[in-house]
């Protein structure tokens, strides 16, 4: 490790069809950094003395081959100390065979799919809630607030990991629950909203849930007022997000969505700064809100910086080690791993909905600041 800093790189979607997501990521991982230097840097009790961070980036352009030409510069040209994951599970499963060939560690702070750490990588830690328990207690939440609701409609592309491990998170809590739920799948990349809506009334839905690419989940909002009679209540991945209401304005009143995280969902951390600080920072330097990207990125820099601090050193093996016995909170939330396979098992999802424009939290109880609409 060079003397003058600390290097960690990333390879990251500043350009194509992540560019949303992989600017609020790599924007979280900026503003770490800042708030790392600022601080001197990150201690090494062996050299009793804190090392500055250097950030190397490149653009990945939302692209498998472009992600791993990425991943293999940083780790054999540039010799970065730290590997952070991409955005998107995709291309964090991409990159994950060759951090673990290269035996660095993947900090994954972008990839939510639960195919990622079904591998065996020993290389790999999760900070961010897989994706099975991105809506698990949305049937939790309706029998709650809605108890006679009974019909659910599960909106989903027909391929890839991701969409099919959030739908299995619905339909095992929906059959404790005793709920029936449908299935209508369509195809990635020729969406059409006219037969998606058409297949969905056949099963007369009383909510229904898209799990499908962000811009999927914008399109058929938009014509879901061609159900008739209309669902009760419509939740969507994509409602996590800030642009959801941007894009939609008053068509995403009522829609619920899954959160990483919230800036008014309180929690004390153990270690880095507190929400209302992450939250003012990141609108100073970058003029926006952020969104849970922004802050699940800046949290694995935190947790990272504590993993560090612990061994004294950057050796990923001593490294790994300690993130699988680590138990800490921060802003985020909580941080603990499976130690065998890096899945995060401790940081708890929330369910938001928009009411009035705002992104309200209604779950769990103990993190809501109102009831379901």
């Amino acid at each position: 490790m060079p003397t003058a800093n600390i290097t960690a790189g990333v390879s990251i979607s500043l350009s194509g069809k992540f560019q949303m997501q992989g600017r609020d990521a790599f924007n979280g991982l900026c503003l770490w950094q800042k708030y790392v230097n600022q601080k001197g840097g990150i201690y090494l009790t062996r050299r009793r003395k804190s090392i500055p961070v250097r950030l190397i980036s490149y653009d990945d352009r939302s692209n498998l081959s472009q992600t791993q030409e990425n991943v293999y510069r940083l780790l054999k040209q540039d010799h970065v100390d730290i590997l952070f994951g991409p955005y998107s599970s995709g291309l964090t499963r991409a990159a994950a065979p060759i951090a673990e060939e290269e035996k660095k560690i993947l900090w994954n702070h972008g990839g939510s799919s639960d195919a990622i750490f079904q591998q065996g990588f020993r290389f790999l830690v999760g900070v961010l809630s897989p994706a099975s328990d991105y809506l698990r207690e949305l049937p939790t939440l309706l029998r709650r607030y809605e108890a006679g609701l009974n019909r659910l409609a599960v909106i989903k592309r027909r391929k890839g990991s991701f969409a099919a491990q959030v739908a299995s998170g619905v339909k095992e809590t929906a059959g404790k629950q005793g709920l029936k739920i449908f299935t209508i799948h369509f195809e990635p990349g020729s969406l059409d909203t006219a037969g998606v809506i058409q297949k969905t009334l056949a099963t007369h839905p009383e909510v229904a849930i898209l799990v499908g690419s962000f811009e999927d989940d914008v399109k058929i909002t938009q014509e879901m007022d061609r159900l008739c009679p209309p669902v009760r209540l419509l939740a969507a991945v994509g409602a996590g997000v800030n642009e959801f209401h941007r894009k939609l304005g008053p068509l995403s009143e009522g829609v619920i969505g899954p959160s990483q995280w919230e800036p008014e969902s309180e929690c004390s951390p153990e270690e880095g700064p507190d929400s209302q600080w992450f939250v003012a920072h990141f609108k100073r330097e970058f003029n926006i809100s952020p969104n849970y990207i922004a802050a699940q990125s800046f949290a694995a820099g935190i947790v990272l910086g504590k993993c560090i601090e612990c061994i004294g050193n950057v050796s990923d093996v001593e490294l790994r080690q300690v993130a699988g016995q680590l138990d800490l909170q921060t802003f985020y939330g909580k941080f603990r791993i499976d130690p065998r396979t890096g899945r995060q098992i401790g940081h708890q999802m929330l369910l938001v909905q928009w009411q009035k424009g705002e992104k309200r939290v209604v779950w769990p109880l103990e993190a809501a600041k109102c009831r379901l609409q």
